[in-house]
């Protein structure tokens, strides 16, 4: 695309310019008449310009900002140099200069615009333009259905508003009455029919543009773009002809719940570029890089057991993400909320937003994870459970949920008890600990252990109901004898059964081993003594009652299911224990 500046001759008129001399009329084509018709129609001395007409004017005076044409008749127009988009050609007072008209300013002066492009003069020239396909200036002279009708060489063409390059009906009515560079797609001479294109120029410009831009993008460098559009996933940037995806996880150092949150349509950001992908010409920027990673500071300000109040920034399934400084956050799992109850949702203990006191459980700075609690920042109550409930003291406290292997009991402050299946009747075996218990009723039992590892505590109802033992040992004292039959023989360790279901102990004494063996003789100070002898004499004395204690039981002489006298020797009520001698 050219302007046409024709340089005069100054020995010449002002108005000729400096070309070759016009042959007889006979010899010129038509072409050439019909040019010199409509430059004559163009601008006639008297006449007044219009707008969108193509003049050609002399350059009277050019200053800083503006170029004063001389169109003739007492007419003068400015020309902006900022109209020149591809650099001021080289001109100087005198040269001619083809332009058209835009409009006049307030003061009536006509305001000018280069001509950018050539205009054929002729179907001769818009078919070799057509044939070339190369780009022509035409001016839009009004709106008709579907389109456009564009002035080109004295026809009216026609662009179809799909190939007019505008968005919208507003933007496609502010072309009329403007000068545009279109591209001739059809063309019929004997209909006399021309249709133009708008658009492909503008694509072809646009294309050429964003290649030139794309070329200068460098990785790890700083540029500035406008938010062109706002998606779920991010934003996206014109960086001057080329656009760039700003995702949503590059937006800020901490969670982004969308990017609407953080920018908007038209927003003028300073980004980094992260990455260029020559290939799909795909461009990828970071916002949050151009700020320090808060992770890398993290490492000084956290430790393990410190204590912090932060914000609750987000909830899930598992548990609760809390932020201690911008950008940097921590999760509290759903295990770590509450000594009292078992949280099966976060949102039954926290809501966005809530500031909350946290404990660091641990830290990992190179892995960007925190794990926190809550429940560590109230103190543990199983600690103050263990001093309140030792073992063998008694618990009164409702069953809140029945298990096939036993119940768990409320100890108050989250803290439960367990009764095993097996710690809850005497002397017989049940099914199901719901043939004893049930929910919400209140049991009176006693705690037989306090595991601190396992944060449990075992407790037990039998050991608290009356059994027949009990019974026995409440009616009978130590030295009672009794007739009892011997239920079991073990060694020197008898099992004797007292009454129905009551059972007790009888240790025997022991047979004392002989000194030396029989048929040997003891050496000593009064000679030998014969023991096989001396053991016949003192069994006989023995028979005849001239010992002194009765020989004692031995296993030997005693058999399950006999009938014995014993001797009750000890009554132990908290073991539950009965201890007898046998006396006859």
């Amino acid at each position: 695309m050219g302007v046409s500046v024709t340089r005069m001759n100054p020995a010449n008129p002002v108005d000729q310019p400096l070309e070759e001399p016009v042959a007889n009329p006979d010899e010129s084509n038509f072409g050439d008449i019909l040019q010199q018709f409509e430059l004559q129609q163009t601008a006639p001395v008297e006449s007044q310009p219009v707008e969108g007409g193509v003049l050609k004017g002399t350059i009277a005076a050019i200053n800083d900002d503006s170029i004063f044409i001389d169109l003739g008749g007492k007419s003068e127009g400015v020309l902006l140099k900022s109209a020149f988009v591809n650099g001021l050609p080289d001109m100087q007072v005198g040269d001619l200069i083809q332009v058209s008209v835009t409009g006049r300013t307030e003061e009536g002066t006509l305001e000018l615009s280069p001509l950018k492009v050539e205009r054929p003069k002729d179907w001769s020239e818009l078919q070799a333009a057509f044939e070339d396909k190369r780009n022509i200036g035409g001016r839009v002279v009004e709106a008709v259905k579907g389109g456009l009708r564009v002035e080109v060489a004295g026809s009216r063409a026609f662009m179809p508003a799909s190939r007019s390059g505008t968005r919208d009906a507003i933007e496609l009515a502010k072309l009329v009455g403007q000068e545009i560079e279109c591209r001739i797609i059809n063309l019929d001479t004997v209909k006399e029919d021309v249709v133009v294109d708008r658009r492909v120029i503008l694509e072809e410009e646009a294309a050429k543009n964003k290649e030139a831009a794309f070329l200068l993008l460098q990785e790890g460098s700083v540029v500035k773009g406008k938010v062109r559009s706002v998606t779920d996933f991010g934003a996206f940037l014109d960086l001057g002809g080329v656009d760039g995806l700003l995702h949503v996880t590059d937006m800020s150092w901490h969670r982004v719940g969308k990017p609407s949150d953080v920018v908007t349509i038209g927003d003028e950001l300073e980004v980094k570029i992260l990455k260029i992908n020559k290939n799909s010409k795909k461009v990828s920027l970071g916002l949050k890089q151009l700020i320090p990673d808060p992770w890398a500071a993290a490492a000084d300000q956290f430790k393990v057991g410190d204590r912090f109040t932060g914000t609750v920034a987000r909830l899930t399934d598992f548990g609760a993400f809390v932020e201690l400084t911008p950008g940097v956050d921590g999760l509290v799992h759903v295990s770590e909320m509450s000594w009292a109850k078992k949280v099966r949702k976060p949102s039954d203990m926290v809501n966005v937003g809530d500031q909350v006191e946290v404990v660091i459980l641990d830290f990992k700075p190179a892995d960007k994870k925190i794990q926190l609690s809550l429940k560590q920042t109230l103190g543990d109550p199983f600690g103050e459970a263990v001093k309140k409930y030792p073992v063998g003291s008694i618990v009164e406290a409702p069953i809140t949920s029945i298990q096939a292997f036993g119940a768990f009991v409320d100890l108050g402050d989250g803290v439960d008890g367990m009764i095993h299946i097996g710690d809850m009747v005497n002397e017989k075996r049940i099914d199901h600990p719901k043939d004893v218990v049930k929910v919400a009723e209140v049991v009176r039992a006693i705690v037989l252990e306090v595991d601190q590892d396992r944060r449990r505590i075992r407790l037990g109802l039998k050991q608290l109901q009356p059994t027949k033992t009990d019974d026995f040992i409440g009616e009978h004292n130590v030295g009672d004898t009794l007739t009892a039959r011997v239920a079991d023989v073990r060694s020197n360790l008898l099992k004797v059964e007292v009454a129905e279901g009551v059972l007790g102990e009888c240790r025997l004494a022991e047979e004392k081993k002989d000194e030396a063996a029989p048929g040997k003789k003891s050496s000593g100070g009064g000679g030998s003594v014969d023991v096989s002898a001396l053991t016949a004499m003192l069994t006989a004395k023995w028979k005849e009652g001239k010992g002194g204690e009765p020989a004692p039981k031995t296993t030997n002489t005693i058999k399950i299911g006999q009938v014995r006298s014993f001797r009750i020797t000890n009554l132990d009520v908290a073991a539950k224990k009965i201890t007898l001698e046998l006396i006859g």
